[in-house]
C-alpha cells in the first residue's frame, strides 16, 4: 500500500512540474545546483576523486571548472527528465536529435531483425527514449537494472515508455532477446554499459587513466546470435539540445575476435567523454573494482 501511495505522490509532483516550460525548469535547475552542490555536497568527494585520477595532467583550476560544469549539467539532467513526463513528441525529437536514424532501418533491412545499440551515461540518455516514435516498424527496447525504490522505478519505466519504448530487466536480457530473434521482431536494443559491472566474467582494459572492468554481456550475446552492433555517439550542443550519431561497429559480430566489440566501445566512449568531460556521470563509483592479481 505504501508503495502505491509513494508512487502516486511522486507521479503527481513530477506531472505538475512537467507542465512548466523548460525555461522555468532551468531556473529550478540553477536553484538545485546551489542546493545539491554548494549546500548538500552530493557525492562531491567521489566526483573530485574520479576527475583528479582521470585527468592527472589538469590543473586544480581546470578540474574545478569541469566539476562545476558537471553539477550544472547534472541538475539540468534532473529537470529535463522531469519535463519528459509532459514533453510532446515533436519537441523531444527536436531537442534529442538523431542525426542518422535511417541507419536502423538499413541494417535491419539487410536481414537482421534485431540490432544492439551501445550507449553511455552521457548527456541526457533518458531523452532518447523517444526513438521508437521515429521508426514505424521497429520497436526500441532498453536494458535496465530495477531500482531499489519501487516508486522511482515505476516512474522511470513510465517516462521511458511514453513514446513506446519497452524496458527489459537486466536478468531477463538473454531470454527476451532470444525471443525477439526467434519471433523475428524488428527491434533495437539499447545497452547502457559504462557502469561498474558485477561478477567475474568481465573484460579489463584502460579507460580515462584507470584499469577498468567492462561489461561483456552485449558482446557475448551479439557474437552468439550474430546481432549487428551500433555505438550511439552523443553530443550536447547547448542547454536543452543534444544530438546522437549512430555508428555501425560491426554488422557481423561472429567474425570479430573476442572482446573486440567491447574494446571498440570503450575507445569510442572515452573519445566522447574527452570531447567534453562535464557531461558524463561522474557521481558513479565507476572504479570501485580492482583487478585481482593472477
Amino acid at each position: 500500500m505504501w508503495d502505491k501511495i509513494s508512487y502516486a505522490l511522486l507521479f503527481t509532483w513530477v506531472k505538475l512540474h512537467a507542465l512548466l516550460p523548460l525555461s522555468a525548469l532551468y531556473v529550478l535547475s540553477d536553484i538545485l545546483y546551489g542546493l545539491i552542490y554548494k549546500v548538500g555536497n552530493y557525492r562531491v568527494k567521489m566526483v573530485r576523486k574520479n576527475l583528479s585520477e582521470s585527468f592527472p595532467d589538469k590543473s586544480p583550476e581546470e578540474l574545478l571548472k569541469i566539476e562545476k560544469e558537471f553539477y550544472h549539467h547534472f541538475c539540468d539532467y534532473i529537470v529535463e527528465t522531469i519535463k519528459l513526463a509532459h514533453m510532446p513528441f515533436e519537441e523531444v525529437k527536436k531537442r534529442a536529435l538523431l542525426k542518422n536514424p535511417e541507419i536502423i532501418e538499413q541494417v535491419i533491412d539487410e536481414g537482421n531483425s534485431t540490432i544492439f545499440m551501445l550507449m553511455g551515461h552521457y548527456g541526457n540518455w533518458e531523452w532518447f527514449s523517444h526513438a521508437t516514435g521515429l521508426f514505424p516498424e521497429t520497436k526500441i527496447y532498453q536494458i535496465y537494472r530495477p531500482l531499489n525504490n519501487k516508486a522511482f522505478d515505476k516512474l522511470f519505466l513510465y517516462l521511458r515508455g511514453r513514446f513506446g519504448s519497452v524496458g527489459i530487466k537486466k536478468h531477463d536480457t538473454v531470454r527476451d532477446i532470444f525471443n525477439l530473434k526467434k519471433e523475428k521482431k524488428r527491434a533495437g536494443v539499447i545497452f547502457l554499459q559504462d557502469q561498474s559491472p558485477g561478477g567475474e566474467n568481465n573484460y579489463w582494459t584502460h579507460l580515462l587513466n584507470h584499469e577498468t572492468a567492462m561489461f561483456t554481456g552485449s558482446e557475448r550475446i551479439a557474437r552468439k546470435q550474430n546481432i549487428p552492433v551500433l555505438f550511439l555517439d552523443v553530443e550536447k550542443v547547448k542547454r536543452g539540445y543534444y544530438t546522437v550519431e549512430m555508428i555501425v561497429m560491426t554488422r557481423t559480430p561472429k567474425e570479430t575476435p573476442e572482446f573486440q566489440i567491447t574494446e571498440e566501445y570503450t575507445r569510442r566512449l572515452e573519445k566522447m567523454i574527452l570531447r567534453n568531460p562535464a557531461y558524463w556521470l561522474w557521481t558513479h563509483n565507476r572504479w570501485k573494482r580492482k583487478r585481482k592479481e593472477a
